[in-house]
């Protein structure tokens, strides 16, 4: 019986076996607190200097361009810094909340609650354009829903910058993305600022098109056409210092 009672309590928590690699998680970062402080799309803030960098590695595709990523935490919310070596900006759309992803665009996945399946999205485009969903995901079947009234304290503040001209289709060296989501953008999920020790699962990865289709991740997921950004089992852990 006490077998028994320890199969059921290891299933109903989603432990995972040492046998049971589509959960495994070996990416972890520290998340020191800040001040709140503008945001201007070039990371010159003062407060980044307290967060080291991270670096993402190419997930699939060839390249030898560097992708790395800075981030903070505050009463209020979370700060993400990208920094991301290019050569053009393969940047058409101008809207916000379309498929940004088939172009240049950095993402975040949060998963503060890992007793619910439902994670949050979060893409950037160069030309600082925006796409933010809620993520249930039941049995690998996803779909994307905009969070309710986002406006006021609520909506993430985004800024990018780019070294050379910031326009469509442009040859360039480097461009930048900072934003800060708020706690509140994330309730129920989350109900306001962590406490030191808290940790939540993530991800945080870049797609570029300079020479086809290439991807880089903080923690990997599974390459090719039956794998994708969505696989949050696998989600690195953040911790709130």
């Amino acid at each position: 019986m006490r077998i028994v009672q320890t199969v059921i309590l290891w299933l109903l928590c989603g432990v995972p076996s040492a046998s049971s690699h589509h959960v495994a998680v070996d990416s972890v970062i520290r998340i020191k607190p800040v001040s709140d402080f503008s945001i201007t799309g070039d990371g010159t803030a003062s407060g980044w200097s307290n967060a080291p960098w991270t670096d993402l590695a190419v997930q699939e595709g060839v390249s030898t361009l560097s992708t790395r990523v800075k981030v903070l935490y505050s009463q209020k919310g979370v700060y993400f810094l990208f920094e991301c070596a290019d050569e053009k900006l393969t940047a058409t759309i101008t809207e916000d909340n379309r498929a940004l992803f088939r172009e240049d665009v950095v993402e975040v996945f949060l998963w503060p609650d890992q007793s619910v399946p439902i994670y949050f999205e979060y893409e950037l485009s160069p030309l600082n354009y925006e796409l933010f969903m809620m993520v249930p995901n039941i049995n690998g079947k996803f779909q994307g829903w905009k969070p309710w009234y986002y406006e006021g304290e609520k909506r993430v503040k985004h800024a990018t910058a780019v070294k050379g001209e910031k326009r469509s289709n442009a040859f360039i060296r480097s461009w930048t993305a900072e934003f800060f989501i708020p706690f509140d953008l994330l309730r129920p999920m989350v109900s306001g600022m962590p406490e030191a020790g808290t940790t939540w699962r993530g991800n945080f990865y870049r797609i570029d098109y300079d020479h086809g289709y290439t991807t880089w991740s903080w923690q990997k997921t599974t390459k090719g056409v039956d794998g994708n950004f969505h696989e949050f089992k696998k989600f690195g852990r953040m911790i709130f210092e």
